[in-house]
């Protein structure tokens, strides 16, 4: 059999006898048109994807719960990962022939939600500490599942709200880059802070580049599905199939994509197909079922090794995750599995991860596998999510304009005696790290903006702790920047480039607006939203009056366009947290 028939075949065995013979995934042959419509079961039979067994599912619906079994695991499979062909070929062999028989629909699991504990960041002494370095975070994983929380009456735990990621969750309107050399464009203001007297609030965007749609580079993709047992309701599985075809929509005959399960065991279920048959991948989503245990790490090896032997070195390299996150079969430790996707990443295959399902849902292991993959973290509650996710903001999703991106802020001790960076606590960096082009950071995809917010303490205001009694003298600032408040620089890396740029500007008067009312609507809205998730937060910080109807009332002010209805939701959101139940109760 020759290449190019092996790869007309649609069986899922197809993709073992490929790399049997050719020892790599070789391109797929061009056809004349793209082939898609809906997953019809007769459409599917034709492709070699056999219809979900629906009935047996009806049948087995009124039985009383018993927890799935673990797959059987094929010895084969029980040896170390092999990052080779051979190894690819075993576990799409195994992979396709061991299918989770259809389970009865379980109870709701437990809750044993796993969130990072991080502590809000203190108050630093601009004398001692005028520096603060961070890696930009644009997830919004964090926004979505508290809407979660909220929508079914309660606030969401502390550590499961992380400020910076519901900051980012919208759109600013904030000025765009012309040039891709300079893909960022920063935006400052400075406003007296609403929620503290005497502070201020420094409030730094970021634009990203967008890059037209012509030129975005080809997609070489490979959607790693959970399909254990824990993903059996509709608010995971069949959620994740129905957000992956928004994706697909998107593809074009340049873009690839191949699809990894893993439920027990792990196996390939399409191998490598270009974005003219859509069909043939939505047939296979809608041949997945849910049942067994977790073997993630399993899954995330074959993942990888199928998106090494189609890397291209001009291509966007990435593996989409799509879980609930509660791997318990193979490695499941998160420092495990952080070295794995952390080397992958120096391959330049990057890791997205997309958390669905409530109860069991492990936050830690997301954000571990997103943070050291070069990727993002988003959680999907719903098919609007998944809307704006994989169709609004695909381009933000997929396409890197920049990476390893930090910000590092010096402020001016003669201006400013204290500051505290709202949100990024599991970013933050160290000074040195700034200049260090080995240190990671974040990625930025195309049309995606940052925003981070500094409270800060004029001089002369009452500070947060008393005074030095032997400080020898005020810091006097250096000539020419008497009047700055501080200095703002942005490092950032081209895509695939090895050496970073430099972005810098002052922060001055000319930045600072005299009330909240006067400032723009970007930063009114910014700080509706980081009063939000401080008051879910409990933080201290936040004077005791500013409550849920200040951050309606502020929210209300700044909703300005909203085509998509985003923050109208956002201010309902207010007021159901004005009246939710704590988490405890």
């Amino acid at each position: 059999m020759s290449v190019q028939q092996a790869l007309r075949k649609t069986s899922i065995l197809g993709i073992a006898g490929l790399v049997a013979a050719s020892g790599r995934v070789a391109p797929v042959v061009a056809q004349p048109a793209v082939r898609d419509g809906a997953p019809t079961p007769a459409a599917c039979e034709a492709l070699g994807f056999p219809a979900a067994g629906r009935a047996d599912r009806e049948r087995l619906a009124g039985r009383a719960y018993a927890p799935p079994p673990p797959l059987p695991v094929p010895s084969a499979q029980k040896s170390a990962p092999r990052a080779d062909a051979a190894r690819v070929e075993e576990l799409a062999v195994f992979g396709s022939s061991v299918r989770p028989s259809p389970m009865p629909f379980p109870q709701r699991p437990a809750e044993t939600e796993r969130y990072p504990s991080a502590q809000a960041n203190p108050i630093r002494q601009v004398a001692q500490e005028p520096v603060s370095t961070f890696s930009v975070d644009v997830d919004t994983a964090s926004y979505a599942n508290a809407r979660r929380f909220l929508n079914d009456g309660r606030r969401p735990p502390a550590d499961a709200v992380r400020v910076e990621e519901m900051v980012n969750y919208f759109d600013y309107g904030y000025p765009k880059p012309t040039d891709r050399a300079q893909p960022f464009r920063p935006f400052v203001a400075v406003t007296p802070s609403p929620w503290s007297q005497d502070r201020q609030v420094v409030h730094i965007g970021l634009q990203g580049y967008d890059t037209p749609r012509a030129q975005q580079p080809p997609l070489n993709l490979v959607f790693l599905v959970d399909t254990s047992g824990s993903m059996w309701s509709e608010d995971r599985l069949p959620l994740a199939i129905k957000s992956l075809n928004l994706l697909v929509d998107q593809l074009r005959p340049q873009d690839r994509v191949a699809i990894v399960a893993y439920a027990g065991s792990a196996g390939a279920v399409l191998a490598p197909t270009d974005g003219r048959n859509r069909l043939k991948v939505r047939c296979a989503l809608g041949s997945l079922q849910a049942g067994g245990s977790t073997a993630g790490g399993q899954g995330l090896t074959l993942a990888y090794d199928l998106a090494r032997q189609n890397f291209a070195k001009d291509a966007v390299n990435r593996v989409i995750l799509l879980t609930d996150g509660d791997f318990n079969v193979g490695v499941a430790d998160p420092a495990k599995l952080k070295d794995l996707v952390a080397e992958r990443r120096k391959d330049g295959i990057y890791l997205s991860v997309y958390g669905f399902g409530r109860g069991n849902y492990n936050d830690v292991m997301m954000q571990t596998l997103a943070q050291n993959g070069n990727g993002t973290a988003a959680y999907i509650d719903s098919l609007n999510e998944a809307r704006k996710l994989l169709r609004d903001d695909f381009s933000s999703s997929l396409f890197p304009i920049a990476d390893d991106v930090k910000i590092q802020v010096e402020f001016n001790p003669a201006a400013v005696s204290e500051y505290r960076l709202i949100g990024y606590e599991t970013r933050m960096l160290a000074r040195e790290d700034f200049n260090n082009d080995q240190v990671d950071a974040g990625e930025v995809g195309s049309k995606a903006s940052v925003t981070a917010l500094y409270e800060i303490t004029p001089v002369g205001a009452r500070p947060s702790s008393d005074p030095l009694r032997y400080r020898s003298a005020r810091p006097q600032a250096a000539p020419g920047a008497a009047r700055e408040l501080a200095y703002l620089k942005i490092r950032y890396k081209l895509p695939g480039q090895p050496a970073s740029r430099l972005i810098e500007r002052p922060i001055g008067p000319g930045d600072a607006y005299a009330s909240v009312a006067a400032a723009p609507e970007a930063t009114r809205w910014a700080l509706a939203v980081a009063g939000f998730g401080q008051l879910l937060r409990n933080d201290p910080r936040i004077g005791p009056g500013f409550g849920w109807s200040e951050v309606t009332r502020l929210a209300q002010g700044a909703r300005g366009d909203d085509p998509f209805g985003l923050r109208a939701e956002f201010v309902q959101l207010t007021r159901a947290a004005a009246g939710a139940a704590p988490m405890s109760d």
